[in-house]
């Protein structure tokens, strides 16, 4: 076989040399701030033999970084998301271990008042039913992020509370594996709402998130107890919104009474009036004016207060209904909506702002500001003022896609 020859060779070294640059100053940083990171846990008074067990171990992981950039929750459409996370078979396999774990589930309801559908739908979200824990070391994941600059103080405490779960023996460094983000178990807690709202459900003495079923969900209604979930009250439901519907009452920061939203015209889904109630819910629109409508109650909040995504709640709750019999959305999903990537969505909002309409400080995140701001930016020229970033509005604030 010929050989290539060097002056062949030398441009595919130096591009192989230039790409693993950047990787090797990354290691460079992380090995200086792994140092930091030490001398703060020893300050917090963990013992030199356990840090050198434990942190003296720990590894820069890029693909970390990677996922934290592109999280589905801020990045993929409502289509896309709830399509691959509320699905049928997910749905069945809910059902078969709702009788499976009927005498388990009925207890943690007594003990914490959610509803076992609802700590299936956890459990399916978070791990797949306890298939799916994440592969990577815990430690890993967690001083990688803590040494990158955009959430640095959260993952710095992080890592000090699994440097607490190892100091206990509930678990060993090897069997500490989770998420790119650092959550563990059935039901993937960070390691400081496991320290808080971990508990023995199966009554052997000590707690295991990763081998106890009934650890892991006794846990997760402990945990969601604590966030102040209503019993016996639901997460939401669909409904149907009257024509030229007023947009500008939707989002989650915008709260009414049933008896407001019945004499804006909205009914359930089946056109019936809602119920004589005295609650109150925000119209959240997952996918704009052209998918379905919710009204999302206080429960609704409880489960962002676990995951802050709207997706992520309403995966919950219509995972939830389903495994309890209901059937699928009635509103179709757009299928063509776009999907904006970080660097598109900063770009959104730095362009909203130079026209006038504040997003808040840009961050590559679909939040509240920039729906406030897309929806005043929509209302300006007489657009549909959903808040939605649908093609139309890109090409009007000057995005082509």
């Amino acid at each position: 076989m010929k050989l290539p020859t060097l002056h062949l060779l030398l441009p595919v070294l130096l591009i192989l040399a230039l790409a693993a640059a950047p990787a090797r100053a990354d290691e460079r940083r992380f090995a200086q701030c792994l140092d930091g990171l030490r001398v703060q846990a020893a300050n917090a008074g963990f013992s030199a033999a356990l840090l050198e067990s434990t942190l003296a171990t720990a590894r820069y992981e890029q693909r970390v970084i990677d996922l934290d950039r592109r999280q589905p929750e801020f990045t993929d459409t409502a289509a896309n998301y709830l399509n691959r996370r509320v699905t049928d078979q997910r749905t069945a396999q809910g059902r078969e271990l709702l009788q499976r774990h009927q005498r388990l589930l009925q207890r943690m309801a007594r003990d914490h008042g959610v509803a076992p559908q609802y700590l299936l739908a956890f459990w399916g979200l978070e791990s797949n039913f306890g298939t799916t824990f994440g592969s990577i070391p815990v430690l890993n994941s967690l001083a990688t992020l803590a040494c990158d600059e955009r959430r640095s103080g959260y993952f710095t405490a992080e890592l000090i509370n699994a440097l607490r779960i190892l100091e206990r023996g509930d678990i060993d460094v090897t069997g500490m594996v989770g998420s790119w983000a650092g959550a563990m178990g059935h039901t993937q807690f960070m390691p400081s709402a496991y320290l808080q709202h971990a508990v023995d459900g199966d009554g052997d003495s000590r707690i295991d998130l990763w081998g106890s079923v009934p650890d892991a969900l006794a846990s997760a209604g402990n945990f969601l107890q604590s966030l102040g979930w209503q019993e016996g009250m639901r997460w939401g439901r669909e409904v149907r919104l009257p024509e030229a519907f007023p947009y500008e009452h939707a989002g989650l920061e915008r709260r009414r009474s049933l008896q407001e939203w019945r004499r804006l015209g909205i009914t359930d889904v089946d056109g019936r009036a809602l119920p004589e109630v005295d609650i109150e819910a925000a119209l959240i629109i997952p996918a704009g004016h052209r998918g379905p409508a919710f009204l999302a109650y206080d429960n609704f909040r409880v489960i962002m207060r676990w995951n802050r995504s709207e997706l992520y709640a309403l995966s919950v709750g219509l995972l939830a209904d389903r495994i309890a019999g209901a059937s699928g959305l009635r509103a179709p999903l757009p299928a063509d909506a776009p999907r904006l990537h970080r660097e598109q969505v900063l770009e959104l909002q730095t362009k909203l702002g130079e026209s006038g309409f504040d997003a808040g400080t840009p961050d590559g995140v679909l939040g509240p500001a920039t729906r406030r701001a897309i929806q005043a930016f929509q209302h300006s020229r007489g657009m549909v003022a959903d808040g939605h970033p649908d093609v139309g509005l890109l090409k009007a604030v000057g995005i082509e896609f």
